[in-house]
């Protein structure tokens, strides 16, 4: 059986602007041919981290090597195998799609025959080809992140760092993009994606979570969603703030989240702890829905590690 290789890798790598530590401490390893999902909330760091293995950024410490290269020392080696794609849109809006494929095929150096393939294969790989013609900024948000990957993918790196792909994107969309990602990884493409809904972290091999400049927690989604306390029971109460209030501090009650109209809260057990939870509600006058037993998905999770951490460093 081949041994699975590390194609990215940080080690106490930090990046300061000013006052501000961005990233702290890191420690990162990325295996050859995984999807690795960067989650946290906005400022979390994820964006630079992205963008020092893009060798855009040099880390004010520590180190950082891809496909074996420095990420200071030897970036010119790096680019050859990355391909980076920002948040932001940034092709040219007033060039058509296959002007823009053209137009980075000539920064990369891609000729005659080959460009020709490769523009066809990514045209049709991307599903843009009915839209060759047409101005890239008169393309609708979900097209124009196809289009921005397509141009990312002229050159066939063996990398991709992918920052928030599909914010701002309609849901068919964003299943489209995704569908593209998980046909690069079967082709065994390594993709490091920084993800902004929960739902996207679910689809990748491992999931790094950030919080204020430090990893907290890296593993696969079906252990990071084992990670929170207890049992999940799912409430559907007439108040959910007034539920939560009247809930918080009971016995055997671990967390409560909010979710719309429901209330997920985590005890220790849930078989005792729901026929206690409908009778303190009723109590106090309030009739609900459930509760039912529930598992934890990584949106849980997330808000429960996340609401950990933040206490540890109220704490502190």
């Amino acid at each position: 059986m081949a041994k699975t290789l590390t194609i990215i890798e940080a080690r106490a790598l930090c990046k300061s602007f000013g006052a501000t530590r961005a990233v702290d401490m890191l420690d990162l390893s990325i295996l050859q041919g995984e999807i690795f999902g960067l989650v946290g909330p906005d400022g979390a760091g994820k964006t630079t981290v992205l963008r020092m293995l893009a060798t855009i950024l040099n880390p004010t410490s520590g180190h950082a090597t891809v496909t074996g290269f420095d990420s200071v020392k030897q970036a010119e080696s790096i680019k050859a195998h990355l391909g980076y794609m920002s948040q932001q849109f940034s092709l040219y809006g007033d060039l058509s799609v296959l002007e823009n494929l053209n137009f980075f095929a000539d920064i990369f150096g891609i000729k005659n025959k080959v460009r020709k393939q490769r523009i066809d294969r990514l045209l049709d790989f991307s599903r843009m080809r009915p839209f060759g013609t047409r101005r890239a900024a008169q393309l609708s948000g979900g097209r124009q992140k196809k289009l921005a990957l397509a141009c990312t993918l002229i050159h066939e790196p063996k990398i991709l760092l992918l920052d928030e792909p599909t914010t701002g994107v309609d849901p068919v969309s964003r299943r489209e993009f995704w569908d593209i990602l998980t046909e690069l990884h079967i082709a065994g493409t390594t993709i490091v994606v920084s993800i902004p809904y929960m739902d996207e972290a679910e689809r990748c091999s491992r999931v790094g979570l950030m919080y204020r400049g430090r990893l907290l927690v890296c593993d696969t989604p079906n252990r990071i969603r084992k990670m929170v306390d207890g049992e999940l029971l799912a409430l559907h109460p007439e108040n959910p703030q007034r539920a939560a209030t009247l809930l918080k501090g009971q016995p055997g009650i671990i967390e409560i989240q909010t979710y719309g109209d429901k209330l997920h809260i985590f005890v220790d057990a849930a078989v005792m702890r729901g026929p206690e939870i409908i009778a303190h509600l009723a109590q106090a006058g309030m009739n609900c829905v459930g509760p039912w037993l529930a598992q934890p998905r990584m949106e849980e999770a997330f808000i429960s590690l996340i609401g950990k951490q933040a206490e540890m460093t109220i704490g502190g």
